[in-house]
């Protein structure tokens, strides 16, 4: 949350297929995570709920030898509630419904912790994890700052997900049941807590002492030389008449001279006599603005009450 605030107008590019797309915040990226989070309490919530249930109602669920009263006291004094109906066991829908929750949020870490990966790449160096006085980074190369704990984050995200997978192989029981999930549920069950909290309790270090470099940002923002502006571009033309096909084959024109003669692009348009006529040279520039891409930002932290 710290973060989102400090960094709401801390602008950086935006990437689509790990291509340069158009500017966004780093205040902006750590708003959707905040969102990403709250809907993972959520989930949590509702599966704590539907697995906190327990029985006490006979070999098959008959209450052949214990009244239906013996199991609704005991599940109260153990602060559960008494599943509604059961066979031998409580139905391993619920225990799915839990471990494949614990793997969701265990999958949001691993986004975030990628994002964080990509963003330390020596050529990007956008972010980057803590790093202490004294870390080895490599045991080979002094000079490496290697983001091993959101690898670490990734390697135990994965474990959490094939937990998710085997308690959802528990659910096809034969009958009233039979013991093929007691086995693994003895490891799968909490390790999926342990693991879970323990990345949480990682990650949370991780952005705690993150390391953020909105001068680097700029930098990589500008490597393309203008092209982040090319849709600004492409729906002022149309907006001037011209159709979207027209605008777009002029303005791709362009942007791929740039892209592979790493030429300017605003220059290369200000020189389409074609172009100019309908966007001047002023028009052109004024489309040229970071702060075009802030807009709406306080909009977007208010619905979030982030504001």
């Amino acid at each position: 949350r710290e973060k989102a605030v400090e960094h709401k107008y801390t602008l950086m590019i935006g990437r689509t297929h790990g291509v340069h797309a158009e500017p966004i915040t780093f205040g902006l990226k750590m708003a959707l995570w905040i969102e990403e989070m709250k809907r993972n309490a959520q989930r949590l919530a509702e599966a704590k709920k539907a697995v906190g249930v327990g029985k006490i109602s006979g070999a098959v669920g008959t209450y052949a030898t214990v009244p239906p009263e013996v199991e609704e006291k005991a599940c109260a004094k153990l602060g559960l509630s008494a599943a509604p109906v059961s066979s031998q066991i409580i139905q391993r829908d619920r225990h799915a419904q839990f471990v494949t929750t614990l793997a969701i949020i265990a999958s949001s870490l691993e986004k975030f912790a990628t994002e964080i990966r990509a963003l330390q790449r020596t050529e990007t160096l956008e972010a980057e994890e803590p790093f202490e006085k004294g870390q080895t980074g490599s045991s080979a190369m002094p000079h490496k700052r290697n983001p091993e704990l959101c690898e670490r984050v990734c390697g135990l995200a994965r474990l959490v997900r094939g937990h998710a997978l085997t308690s959802m192989e528990n659910m096809a029981l034969w009958h009233e049941r039979d013991i093929s999930h007691s086995s693994n549920e003895r490891i799968i069950l909490p390790d999926s807590c342990l693991v879970l909290d323990y990345i949480l309790d990682l990650f949370t270090g991780v952005m705690k002492g993150l390391q953020v470099y909105p001068q680097r940002m700029r930098e990589n923002m500008e490597l393309t030389r203008g092209l982040v502006f090319s849709q600004r571009v492409l729906l002022a033309l149309i907006d001037k008449g011209l159709s979207r096909q027209k605008a777009y084959d002029l303005v791709q024109s362009h942007a791929m001279k740039s892209w592979k003669g790493r030429a300017d692009f605003l220059g290369l348009l200000k020189a389409d006599s074609e172009l100019t006529v309908s966007l001047p040279a002023a028009e052109l520039e004024s489309l040229f603005d970071y702060q075009y891409y802030l807009r709406h930002i306080d909009r977007i932290f208010e619905r979030l009450g982030l504001s």
